[in-house]
């Protein structure tokens, strides 16, 4: 059975990777992207400051319960757990899905499935709720990612009954196309938290899932 809050996969999916934010500003740019109309925030830490990585988790977790956004942990379960966080995001070294949903069977489940169909068949196998493909585009956060295929998001989208985000260097004027292709979401970075107004272009990012849904 697919997560309920799988249904709220959708539109912006930002990431809120501390590689790329100050960790002085993080809070201040995570609300104006909340405030913009941003559906989900993933925070992203590859630091070992556990107390760090807790306080900032609590942080973000209030700001996405107060905005109603779905709040995802990358690759640290028991982080997600400490926090109430409602998911948590696997990647090819992290946790497997399948360990990961039977240890925690209430939380939802992300998995990274670059460009491979097959992978994604698997981790909708071991229970993932939502599927993530990419690197579509270049992305100066990962320039050495695995390049994806605008096919494999359509062949995706007729393939697994999963809300489908796509990432990699997505720009508002990749939108539509990643929409048309199949994706329930696009996941983001620097397009929104490296901007000189995050807020504004939070919004310019779900004014293109609005435009969407009135086609």
């Amino acid at each position: 059975m697919v997560h309920p809050q799988a249904a709220n996969i959708r539109g912006l999916y930002a990431i809120a990777d501390t590689a790329t934010i100050d960790d002085d500003i993080l809070c201040d740019k995570v609300r104006l992207v909340l405030s913009g109309g941003c559906s989900v925030l993933q925070y992203r830490d590859k630091s070992s400051d556990k107390e760090k990585r807790l306080r900032q988790a609590r942080e973000l977790r209030k700001l996405c319960s107060d905005s109603g956004a779905v709040f995802i942990v990358n690759d640290d379960v028991e982080l997600a757990m400490q926090v109430n966080a409602d998911g948590v995001h696997c990647g090819k070294n992290d946790a497997s899905v399948s360990e990961t949903r039977r240890l925690y069977p209430g939380l939802l489940i992300g998995a990274t499935c670059y460009n491979s169909l097959e992978r994604a068949e698997l981790a909708v196998h071991d229970g993932a709720d939502y599927l993530a493909f990419g690197s579509f585009y270049p992305s100066p956060t990962k320039p050495s990612a695995t390049p994806a295929a605008i096919e494999t998001l359509q062949k995706a989208s007729k393939r697994f009954d999963r809300p489908l985000v796509a990432i990699g260097g997505i720009m508002v004027e990749n939108v539509p196309l990643l929409i048309s292709s199949g994706a329930s979401a696009v996941a983001v970075i620097n397009s929104v938290f490296s901007t000189a107004d995050p807020y504004r272009s939070s919004q310019e990012f779900c004014a293109m899932f609005s435009w969407q849904n009135r086609e």
